[in-house]
């Protein structure tokens, strides 16, 4: 497994964080932050994919 670093942790109210990493190998990964050895992998296009499609409101159904 490659070294994943990951960023700060993006809170919303409460304690509900999670963490965004990359490694070197071009993979992206999200995890509850506290529990970043358990986290959902896929490529980092498919990250950036995520995030336009969020931020386009897409995922606005889910608030």
């Amino acid at each position: 497994m490659s070294h994943i670093s990951w960023e700060d942790p993006f809170c919303g109210a409460g304690n509900n964080c999670f963490r965004i990493g990359t490694d070197a190998a071009g993979n992206a990964y999200i995890a509850v932050s506290g529990a970043e050895d358990q986290y959902v992998t896929d490529t980092v296009d498919a990250l950036r994919a995520l995030i336009r499609d969020i931020k386009a409101g897409k995922a606005d159904h889910l608030l």
